[in-house]
């Protein structure tokens, strides 16, 4: 089944420009995620990082 859709993909023209565009995505994507992560102020991180921990607001159902 692999032969049948590698040839079938063979014949569409243009197909070769996909895998660039989703590879420059997904790299575009974490070099600002990791940006962000580096930037971040480290009191935002905290409050962030305090969320779970908060008992004040949740309540037990």
């Amino acid at each position: 089944m692999l032969k049948y859709i590698k040839d079938h993909m063979e014949s569409i023209t243009g197909i070769e420009i996909y895998p660039i565009i989703s590879l420059l995505i997904f790299f575009i994507f974490f070099v600002i995620l990791f940006w962000w992560v580096i930037s971040a102020k480290k009191d935002y991180i905290q409050n962030v990082s305090n969320i779970p921990l908060d008992n004040q607001n949740n309540t037990i159902l």
